[in-house]
């Protein structure tokens, strides 16, 4: 996993609801915009040069249980880069069926905070492919789909979920997601001094500015969504811009 980011990536979402892409504001049910079918999305960043897709079943991540899989399914047949999909998956043999489809990495969320022992169990199948998403708002991690506060610190939650063998952590700053008014560098890193895995940040990225503020503060990848779909800036401007130096 720790080669899984080589250098910083621009990565670009495709989060889906009722099989189709949609993005939300602050993670709501509710302010969802819709942005088609999810298949011509992943196959359009990855012609744009996307090198690695960020699956987000949200139906899952608010339900328990993933309601898109037929979607994920078909993105999965149809590019020829990893996939990573979050969203709706509980237990270890939810990850082992999506791991032996095609799926690179499995992201848990609210099933890592409540069953931490998931992550080790998974991780000792499949080594570096356990991504632990910690979602963050006002400084604590946030679970079932940003719904309820843990009073969790999102650095000393990442290095634990290290410890029990994570992969990678995704950090999800919420008080910025989905806003489109720019990121906010401090807690992701923060994050990133706590652990030697790569961290992928995410969240609030609305200018080209953002992606090399996040690249700064030390994040492997960041996952861009909004700013994407909505045209503020190309995937390739994305990329040059992670490629300038600092």
């Amino acid at each position: 996993m720790a080669d899984a980011f080589p250098s910083f990536e621009v990565v670009p979402a495709v989060d889906m609801q009722d099989g189709e892409v949609v993005q939300l504001v602050q993670g709501e049910r509710g302010t969802e915009k819709r942005y088609g079918d999810p298949v011509e999305a992943a196959k359009r960043w990855v012609r744009e040069g996307a090198e690695t897709l960020h699956l987000v079943d949200l139906d899952g991540a608010f339900e328990g249980e993933r309601k898109n899989a037929d979607a994920v399914a078909a993105v999965v047949d149809a590019v020829d880069v990893p996939v990573q999909l979050g969203g709706g998956i509980r237990t270890a043999d939810d990850a082992s069926n999506l791991l032996e489809r095609g799926v690179e990495r499995v992201i848990l969320g609210t099933a890592a905070v409540e069953n931490p022992e998931l992550v080790e169990e998974i991780s000792d199948d499949y080594p570096g492919r356990v991504v632990v998403s910690l979602d963050a708002k006002d400084g604590e991690v946030l679970v079932s789909g940003w719904t309820e506060s843990t009073g969790l610190d999102p650095a000393e939650a990442a290095s634990r979920y290290e410890e029990l063998g994570a992969g990678a952590i995704l950090f999800t700053d919420v008080d910025v997601e989905g806003r489109m008014e720019g990121v906010q560098t401090d807690v992701t890193r923060r994050v990133v001094e706590a652990v030697d895995i790569p961290v992928v940040a995410s969240g609030g990225v609305a200018s080209l500015d953002d992606v090399r503020a996040l690249r700064d503060a030390g994040a492997a990848a960041v996952v861009v969504g909004t700013a994407l779909y909505e045209g503020t800036f190309t995937l390739r401007e994305a990329a040059a811009a992670a490629e300038e130096s600092e």
